[in-house]
């Protein structure tokens, strides 16, 4: 760029040298270069473009002579800071839009106000006057309008019906006359040039369809005909005039941003893309900088591509400027912060250089000059030496584009594959036997069936051919991925079993399609754990996360998960169907990310239950506030209410598949509480347990309150202390050593713990309670015993139940004497603490937490390939023989 110079006059020369186009004006319009000299100091905005309007005098005499006026002052002020070094490119597209908005309000006030003087203003049959929403589309849409651009407008009206004046006409033919004036008003070329070139050609229908339509016109076209390409052209779709945009965006959202991840978009803009590369190719114009390879669409189509995708479950992508888009791809893993920086300096590049093309002679052309002398301006405008170290530059940014562009939009399928031939003729099983045997496969007879019963399938059969051409490229691949795992026969049937439940659900299979590292990574999760790969083929949703390694390998920052989770759930508000299937989704999302970092070996069994136990906390504080807002009559904002954890995630050991047992307490002297919180109670836990389009929340018990079913469903916190001190069984005493506060107001939760501990402390008959813990752990034996000959992890002696009742047992007969024994802190640390206080062998305590270890992780070995708690008795002898003798020294029986 040119240096700024601080004399106005320098500044004008020096980018008159730069823009025939300028020069002219100078020439021919006197008043500009005063005009530029007061003004060049600072940037333009829309309080000085109004103040120009008004000084010149509006009406619709003057109209258009004012407007074109405003035009040239506005184009030539940000070309000269622009050549100049005073502008950057956000100026330059900022003042462009504005210049647009001003234009449009303007002229639209105007000729309105005489249309509602001859005919009466547009009315709905209901009374309601009714008003043109203009809608900006693409650069406009987006604030990035560029010099010499035209706008593509959209012109909308709520409701039909007709004017309220002396001569009647209707509300359509109305606004097709507004339009069409407005059209006029802005695109008519006259002795003082034209405001802006106005493209109606993407509103419904296109240049068949009406100039103007209703509400229901437009949402009823977008169910019915609404293509592909007009979903990525309503992105950016901004309302500039009328005060009913929000009842615009709630027609357009739903057809612009998919409820569930859009990966078919990719093959639908990659087919879009095609068609402009071929018109490119046809009409000679590789060296366009907007359309050509590398070029600004290709940027854009990058950005749009994602949001498209992803846009409906995160709203955050809901934006339209490329360059923010790009940005929040990069904070959310979509892109390499590297692909955005590349990207995102090429963008800036790319649009300095079509401005200065434009600035030559306020032409709308993206097309290198052929010329050497428009070369060399071209060159100094953009601040090189010569027009060779431009096109250096030029062809360095191309690349990159065209680089990311492939990564993102590159077809894999058609690469081929070695396999496609044995798929195509899968029906001759004992052409595919030999070739899957070579593969590794242990049994080849099998998966060769397997494989000839899908391809003669109905289900196969009757696929629509955009979405069984996806299975022919993927099949063949799913065999390879699988081949190169252990136990290949057991991870293809399971890799085929998620196959068959997406196959109708074409945007997963273009996910596998067009992410080859995310089929690899199906593979391996299907080979690792036969319950990953039903908890997968349950939720196929999840396939998703497999394509964001940060969040594969980084471990949950749980505070910022709470916050995302809260914004989305008000935002989706009052929509309680979303608002559950959006606690569904991200619950099942954050467990599969444990379950894959679990799998790879990141967590041990006490970490991941750690995490699965926050992750619950987390979701059950989430539902309370969200649930409270649904009862209509309540009698305070935040409720006095608390959620109890009890058993596995009271002890925070909670597993992938554990239920919840969970007591509700409330502390509200109101009159209404009672009532009031027993629907809150009720409402929360059909919130949390019942089944939806996206699966279930948690399972739930609460039958552990006081009273257990027949016990009212909120119990309040005296009530809860008075019967645990006089009715309370010790059966119910030995689940409150593992009972903590998980959700819901602290303070509730503080005085729950005080009741606790009051509870754990008191003095007791150890013999009495010696008798009455044997008796339960007899009763549940006999319950789960002799059902096999393999060792029962749970339930036989020297089992995971044995470990929590002797911690039960130490708990409650000494805690008066050792209040640390009341301490929520997990089994293995009060053994250990029991061990320092001399209430068992120390040795013993430390071995007897090392077999509980153990013994939890080979129950989760056992879960994760969806096993009974059941293993050869061998495998846990040395585990067993620790908690047989702590058993025999506190209990003093075999």
């Amino acid at each position: 760029m040119s240096v700024a110079s601080n004399q106005p006059s320098e500044a004008l020369s020096c980018a008159a040298s730069l823009s025939r186009f300028l020069q002219r004006m100078l020439d021919s319009r006197p008043w500009l270069a005063d005009r530029l000299a007061v003004s060049l100091h600072q940037r333009l905005d829309a309080d000085a473009m109004q103040a120009f309007v008004i000084d010149a005098g509006l009406d619709e005499a003057r109209l258009r002579a004012t407007l074109r006026k405003l035009r040239t002052w506005v184009v030539c002020h940000v070309l000269v800071r622009d050549l100049n070094g005073m502008a950057d490119l956000a100026e330059v597209t900022e003042t462009m839009t504005v210049l647009a908005e001003v234009t449009i309000r303007t002229a639209h006030d105007v000729l309105r106000e005489n249309l509602v003087q001859r005919y009466g203003a547009p009315v709905s049959p209901s009374g309601w006057e009714q008003e043109l929403l203009v809608i900006g589309m693409g650069k406009l849409g987006g604030r990035e309008l560029n010099v010499s651009s035209d706008i593509d407008l959209i012109f909308i009206y709520p409701e039909d019906g007709d004017t309220g004046g002396a001569k009647v006409i209707s509300n359509f033919e109305f606004f097709e006359r507004l339009g069409k004036q407005l059209i006029q008003a802005l695109a008519e070329v006259t002795e003082h040039g034209q405001v802006f070139r106005v493209d109606m050609r993407l509103r419904p229908n296109g240049d068949s369809g009406p100039l103007v339509g209703s509400f229901d016109m437009l949402e009823n076209y977008f169910i019915s005909q609404g293509r592909e390409w007009e979903r990525y052209a309503w992105i950016k779709a901004r309302v500039l005039a009328g005060e009913r945009f929000g009842e615009l965006e709630k027609i357009a959202r739903p057809f612009v941003f998919r409820k569930y991840l859009d990966f078919g978009a990719i093959n639908a803009m990659r087919g879009l893309h095609a068609q402009i590369r071929r018109e490119v190719a046809r009409r000679d114009r590789a060296n366009n900088i907007k359309l050509g390879p590398g070029g600004i669409r290709e940027i854009e189509f990058i950005a749009q591509v994602f949001q498209l995708i992803r846009g409906g479950r995160d709203t955050a992508l809901q934006l339209r400027p490329t360059l923010k888009v790009l940005a929040l791809l990069a904070e959310r893993g979509m892109l390499s912060t590297e692909a955005v920086a590349e990207l995102s300096d090429a963008y800036d590049f790319l649009r300095r250089l079509e401005h200065r093309l434009q600035y030559l002679d306020d032409a709308q052309t993206h097309d290198l000059p052929d010329n050497d002398d428009d070369r060399a301006r071209i060159a100094r405008a953009m601040n090189f030496a010569d027009y060779a170290a431009m096109l250096e530059v030029l062809d360095r940014h191309r690349a990159a584009v065209s680089r990311y562009f492939e990564h993102v939009f590159g077809d894999p399928a058609e690469e081929g594959h070695t396999l496609d031939g044995m798929w195509a003729a899968a029906e001759n099983e004992s052409q595919a036997e030999p070739i899957l045997a070579k593969l590794g496969y242990r049994d080849p007879p099998a998966a060769a069936h397997r494989l000839a019963a899908i391809h003669a399938g109905n289900r196969y059969q009757q696929l629509p051919n955009h979405i069984r051409s996806r299975l022919d490229a993927l099949i063949p691949r799913v065999v390879e991925a699988a081949a190169s795992t252990p136990g290949a026969d057991e991870t293809l049937a399971r890799c085929l079993d998620l196959l068959e439940a997406i196959t109708r659900r074409g945007a997963y299979l273009a996910l596998l399609q067009q992410y080859p590292q995310a089929l690899r990574r199906v593979a391996d999760l299907m080979s690792a754990s036969r319950w990953a790969a039903q908890f997968l083929t349950r939720h196929p949703i999840l396939l998703d996360e497999l394509l964001d390694n940060r969040s594969l390998q980084s471990e949950p920052d749980w505070t910022a998960v709470r916050k995302q989770i809260a914004e989305a759930l008000d935002a989706a508000e009052p929509d309680m169907e979303r608002q559950m299937d959006m606690m569904r989704e991200q619950h099942h999302a954050l467990v599969f990310r444990l379950l894959t970092q679990d799998i790879a070996g990141m967590l041990t069994v006490e970490k991941l239950a750690d995490h699965l136990s926050a992750l619950a906390d987390l979701m059950l504080d989430l539902s309370i506030p969200t649930v409270w807002r649904k009862i209509k009559i309540r009698h305070r904002e935040v409720p006095k209410f608390a959620v109890i954890a009890y058993g596995k995630l009271g002890g925070k050991e909670l597993g992938y598949a554990s239920d919840l047992d969970l007591v509700f307490l409330s502390d509200d002297e109101a009159p209404e509480a009672s009532e009031v919180y027993a629907r809150l109670g009720q409402r929360l836990n059909t919130w949390l347990s019942s089944q939806t389009a996206a699966g279930i929340l948690f399972e739930t018990d609460l039958r552990l309150r006081p009273n257990g079913e027949s016990g009212m469903i909120v119990s309040s916190l005296e009530s809860f202390r008075k019967y645990q001190l006089e009715s309370a069984w010790v059966w119910e005493h030995q689940a409150l050593t593992r009972a903590r506060f998980a959700a819901g107001d602290p303070a509730l939760g503080e005085a729950f713990e005080r009741i606790r501990c009051e509870v754990l402390r008191q003095p007791r008959d150890l013999d009495t309670l010696r008798a009455e813990v044997l008796a339960m752990r007899r009763k549940m034996r006999d319950a789960h015993s002799g059902k096999s000959e393999l060792f029962d992890l749970k339930h036989d002696a020297g089992g995971l139940i044995d470990v929590e009742f002797l911690v039960q047992y130490l708990v409650l007969g000494y805690a008066h004497q050792h209040p640390q024994l009341t301490g929520n802190l997990g089994n293995i640390a009060l053994l250990r603490i029991a061990g320092e206080l001399g209430l068992i062998p120390a040795g013993l305590a430390g071995r007897g937490g090392d077999s509980y270890r153990m013994l939890r992780h080979l129950q989760h070995r056992q879960r994760l390939n969806d096993l009974p708690s059941r293993v050869e008795p061998g495998e846990v002898a040395l585990a067993r023989e620790p908690v047989r003798s702590l058993w025999q020294q506190v209990f003093g029986e075999e």
